[in-house]
Formats: C-alpha cells, structure tokens, sequence
C-alpha cells in the first residue's frame, strides 16, 4: 500500500495542476453573476478528454454539480470541492484583476484561487494522478464539484437527495485549511426574530407599543446566554459558541422619524460547537424573546472520530510526504457538514490556502502548497481504496 501511495503521488504533474488551476480561476463563478456553468463546462471536456467517466446534475436552475468517477463498485471517496465564488467587489482594489490568474513571486492570485479553486484543481490532479498510477483502483474514486458552497448549499443538497454519496465511505474535502485535517466543523443558524408593535405618534408613545426597547433587552440578554454556552461548551479546536446579532432593523418609513415602527427584525448569525443541541437552543431564544424564531438555515455542528479509516489514511498521506499531521477545525460550515449530516459519512476537510485570506481583496494562494496537495490527495486516496 506505501508504495502505491507513493507512486499516486509522484504521479502528480505539476504544470498539469498550475495550469489547470489557472485556467479555473479565469473563469468568473460568482453567483449572482455567470455562477458556475462556466467552470463546469470546462471541466467536463477536461475530464472526458483524459478518459474519466463525467456526468451533470443540475443543483438550481443554470448552476449544474460537476461528478466524475474513476472506478466501480462500493465502499469509495469522495473527492469533493465547490465551484462558486464569492463576488471580487470593487475591481478598483485589487493589486492584479480578479480574473487575470496573474502568477507572481510563486502565489497564484485571483478570485477563488485560494477559496477554492486550488484545493479543485490539487482533487483533480490527484485523480489523474491515481489513474495513472494505478488504472482503475479496487474501490471507486468519485469527484463532486458541486455549486453554490457560498450561499445556501444547494449543490451539497441536491446531491446527497439524489443519492449520489451512497455507497461511498468517506468525503475528503479541500477547503483551504492550511492542510490541516479538519474533523470539527461549527454549526450554524441563521434565524429571524420579529417583535411585534403598534404605530403612533412620538410625541404620544403611551397610544402605541414601541417594538424597539423589546428587540433591544433581547440583543443585550444575548450576551449572558451566549457566556453560559461558551462555559458549558468548550472546544479545543472550534473555539467558543457565538450568538451574533447581523441585523437590526425598525422603521416606520423614510424620514418618518416622529413615528413608532409597528414591528422591529432582529436577525442572529449563530455559530455551534458539537455538543450545543440546535432545537433546545432555538427554545431557549423564543423564550428570551417572547416571540417566535424563524429558522432561514440550520447547519449542525459535526466530527468525525480520530480513529476512523479515513483519518488514519489521511495522516499516512501526510507523513509519506514529509508533513506534520496537524488536527484542526473549520470555524464556519462546508459541504462537508450535510456530507456528514445528511450522507453519514466520515468527513476530513483538509486543503491547501491560509485560512484568513478566503474573500478577501487580492486573494491567492502558494502554488507549491497546492501541487503538494495534490501529492497527499493522491497519496490518501491510494491508501484509502487498497
């Protein structure tokens, strides 16, 4: 098994993977915007070309999930990354265009280089690579390139409904993690509170109900509920649970400032950690607010044990090519989580990019980290499927 594990990785290219990772990030994937098509269309006549099985599921209207399979049967991996981007903004800031794939002192920067179209482009040089090497492996290579990551995840979705992951035994996915191996991953829950009230005058708040001061005493009670949380849910690797008020809203009209508002929206970005129970969570908020709360998302926190086969092969990969086996967490969610909460399946997230640079202006990621990903990738996926 070491030596097909090191055979998969020398059979990495490395221009291979730099030009294909290149040619990704030239091709705007921001949604709304051109969204995802056109990178898929591309991979997919680049992947036929070099002999892998291709096949289009389509996520939402005109954003299609990217699979390509290597090999038959039961008991596979999954080799998965996501194809949107995140909007660059203003042009005007950015050092080199956006979409320009401009290579400079050995970093590659671009929209998406390094959120996360350089962990895409080390998966699929790594399956090449695994072809290569070995032809067809005994269990099956499965790429998902899946849409709309950034948003509502509605790639992951479609194709765990469509039962796509079924038959698989575990999920590696290259989100840009430093190439730690991520086994927790937060929850999240984006929710909406509206506290009701009656409009009039502001000279005569006593003939109405001001909605204001009610939203208020619930952001500030937030505070000594998300402390009580964070003692009685530590995590080593995620950090602490997070209740964060992102929207305040109460209005009675433009200029209307004489005016009670008949009705104030608060809306929480709420961040968990394994261990924090999503639906008691929600009732304990209703009943701090005195109103109802209404879910927009619902991510669970998720983990997957250290000893699982996919965890140990990954630290093999790692240590085969000279690397540290570093254990980490993912402070925000990824496919990975419904991979692992709806699929069932044992999940690392584990890809090349600092993990402070996704969205930011001026984005990129080092070339020779993401050829080294690469490596690993193959490396695991030899050892995993023997």
């Amino acid at each position: 098994m070491v030596t097909e594990a090191l055979r998969a990785a020398e059979a990495v290219e490395e221009k291979e993977v730099v030009d294909l990772l290149q040619a990704l990030v030239r091709i705007p994937s921001h949604y709304p915007g051109p969204g995802e098509a056109g990178v898929v269309a591309y991979l997919e006549g680049y992947l036929k070309e070099r002999g892998l099985s291709v096949f289009l599921q389509e996520a939402a209207p005109g954003r299609p999930n990217l699979v390509a399979d290597l090999g038959e049967g039961e008991g596979g991996l999954l080799l998965e990354g996501h194809t949107d981007v995140v909007t660059p903004g203003d042009e005007a800031l950015w050092t080199y265009p956006p979409y320009a794939g401009v290579v400079e002192g050995g970093r590659l920067y671009g929209r998406g280089a390094c959120d996360m179209k350089g962990g895409l482009a080390a998966l699929v040089g790594a399956m090449l690579a695994v072809k290569r090497a070995l032809g067809r492996p005994k269990r099956p290579l499965r790429l998902a390139a899946l849409a709309d990551e950034e948003g509502m995840m509605l790639g992951v979705k479609a194709f765990l409904k469509a039962g796509l992951a079924q038959g698989f035994r575990g999920a590696l996915v290259a989100e840009p993690e430093e190439m730690e191996m991520c086994l927790w991953q937060k929850g999240a829950l984006r929710i909406r509170l509206l506290f009701p009230g009656r409009m009039a005058h502001g000279a005569m708040p006593y003939a109405g109900d001001n909605p204001i001061p009610k939203a208020a005493r619930f952001v500030v009670a937030l505070r000594e509920l998300e402390a009580r949380l964070q003692e009685a849910h530590p995590h080593p690797y995620l950090g602490p649970t997070y209740l964060t008020p992102t929207r305040f809203l109460a209005s009675a009209g433009e200029g209307q400032l004489n005016v009670i508002p008949a009705q104030a929206e608060v809306a929480l970005d709420v961040r968990t950690v394994p261990g924090v129970d999503h639906p008691s969570l929600l009732k304990e908020l209703e009943a701090l607010a005195g109103v109802g709360v209404e879910v927009l998302e619902d991510r669970p926190p998720v983990e997957t044990p250290r000893e699982d086969p996919l965890v140990q092969a990954a630290e093999e990969a790692l240590r085969l090519l000279g690397l540290p086996a570093r254990l980490g967490g993912v402070p925000g969610a990824t496919d990975g989580t419904f991979l692992r909460a709806w699929g069932g399946l044992p999940v690392v997230v584990m890809g090349p990019g600092r993990k402070t640079l996704p969205h930011q202006v001026d984005e990129w990621v080092d070339l020779e980290e993401v050829v080294l990903a690469a490596r690993v990738y193959a490396a695991l996926a030899a050892l995993y499927l023997a």
